[in-house]
């Protein structure tokens, strides 16, 4: 009974399989043609002739940001904070991984 029963599933689902799949291929997907088609890039001639420059303007006047004169001495800026390299932090855990006491297994028989 089991056997009739799985054979008339497996078929069941073949046939909606198939059914499935001739459906979608009635549906055809649009296809790129396989001839070549050159690429036309086009030209900007007036890159290369020769023309007036532009009049000189300032920049400060287009920032909303303030500006000052003069230098600043390297102190005033603060000290860069030392970070460890990557590589040495990952070495001091692999080094303290290695000294750790493991564990230990113990075996009760009851």
């Amino acid at each position: 009974m089991k056997t009739n029963l799985m054979n008339a599933t497996i078929a069941a689902l073949f046939l909606i399989c198939l059914f499935s799949a001739g459906r979608a291929s009635a549906q055809l997907a649009p296809v790129m043609p396989n001839t070549p088609q050159p690429i036309q890039m086009t030209e900007h001639p007036q890159h290369a002739t020769e023309h007036a420059m532009l009049r000189e303007s300032t920049l400060l006047s287009l920032t909303p940001y303030g500006y000052a004169k003069g230098e600043v001495p390297l102190v005033e800026l603060g000290a860069i904070p030392y970070q460890i390299p990557l590589g040495d932090v990952a070495r001091a855990y692999r080094e303290e991984h290695a000294n750790m006491p493991k564990a230990v297994m113990i075996f009760e028989s009851n």
